[in-house]
């Protein structure tokens, strides 16, 4: 082979390479017949045209209760938000409120706000008012003030709730005045009467001059306190058997029934040294004079309380509430205080307090 004939291969297997390139290039740039056919060219990004972009979901309305996977996914939840959803209602439970999806396994507080105005809840589910109070007259259905009339001396021992919203109350204040008065067993002094958060200052003082207290002072010193057998005890003593307690002051009956009643009951006296108004010199005087029948307490089922009802106990604290709900849709619930130390619920010090509270049976209904 001569020295002209190598040059030609050597010539042509440096071109090759090149023309391979070359026509790579040619079918990159070239459409995709398919595009083509179908009328929908890819867009090529240039300075005249933005670049398309990842761009979040649009929310759409949808009812907690009703919609399934697919729905959910369509609204714009992300899918473990609709997992979660789903999980809540097999376990049997019905969203009342919007603010029930707060506590779906995995929901932020972002998440939460971004999706609210979106949730509509049916009105099969939604919380309605009790039948009493559908039933009862217009007049009482309305909450705003009454005319108020100009008052005369009458007892808050007997009376009514129209005749407190004449006198300037509304509805839910009268009901309330009235409440806390069956609570403490009845008004017998006008401090008393403020301590009820439905009485403001102003109102207390307009009706002072005619609120007609019965004269208790005489015989609750001298003959009540007689028929009283101490150590008196506090789950199930009134307001006429506390006040004969050295210590405890018309100020201190109310705050201590309301705790009561929040907690469920007392397990230990202790307990009343929590509220501010037991000071540690009273608590050292009342100690001696009261007992605790800690079976008398109100216990909740933790494996199947509803969140409201976990709430308004003073001793769950939101971080509580959501570990609780939480923890309880994944695994289902617990059998001893010590599975929620482990589950980070509660801590040792948080444990000891709530575990009297705490029933690990079966659902109660």
């Amino acid at each position: 082979m001569n020295e002209g004939t190598k040059q030609n291969i050597r010539g042509a297997i440096l071109l090759i390479p090149l023309i391979l390139i070359v026509a790579l290039l040619a079918i990159i740039a070239r459409p995709d017949d398919r595009y083509s056919e179908q009328g929908d060219q890819p867009t090529v990004a240039t300075s005249a045209e933005p670049t398309d972009s990842i761009t979040p979901p649009t929310l759409k309305p949808f009812d907690p209760n009703e919609a399934d996977y697919r729905t959910l996914l369509d609204a714009g939840l992300e899918r473990r938000i609709a997992v979660s959803i789903l999980k809540w209602r097999e376990a049997g439970k019905v969203f009342r409120i919007r603010e029930d999806l707060a506590l779906c396994y995995g929901m932020t507080d972002s998440m939460y706000f971004a999706i609210e105005p979106y949730i509509i809840i049916g009105e099969e589910y939604r919380i309605k008012p009790s039948p009493k109070y559908s039933d009862r007259p217009a007049y009482e259905r309305d909450t705003s003030p009454r005319d108020t009339i100009a008052p005369s001396p009458f007892t808050l021992d007997t009376v009514g709730v129209e005749y407190l919203r004449r006198l300037g109350f509304t509805l839910r204040q009268a009901e309330l005045v009235i409440r806390y008065r069956d609570m403490i067993g009845g008004y017998r002094s006008i401090e008393e009467f403020e301590e009820c958060y439905a009485v403001d200052s102003a109102m207390a003082d307009r009706l002072r001059p005619y609120i007609i207290f019965p004269e208790a002072a005489a015989p609750v010193s001298e003959f009540e306190t007689k028929s009283i057998i101490f150590p008196i005890e506090i789950n199930s003593a009134d307001s006429t058997t506390l006040i004969a307690v050295n210590g405890i002051g018309p100020k201190s009956i109310g705050q201590i029934l309301r705790y009561r009643e929040l907690l469920g009951g007392y397990y230990s006296v202790a307990q009343i040294s929590e509220l501010s108004v037991i000071t540690d010199d009273n608590f050292q005087r009342i100690l001696p004079q009261i007992y605790c029948d800690s079976a008398k307490i109100k216990k909740i089922c933790i494996n199947f309380a509803r969140p409201k009802e976990l709430e308004v106990h003073p001793y769950f604290s939101n971080r509580m509430l959501r570990r609780i709900i939480n923890h309880r849709e994944l695994k289902g619930g617990w059998s001893t205080i010590e599975e929620m130390i482990e589950d980070n619920i509660f801590s040792e010090e948080e444990a000891a307090r709530i575990a009297p509270y705490l029933d690990f049976g079966t659902n109660p209904e």
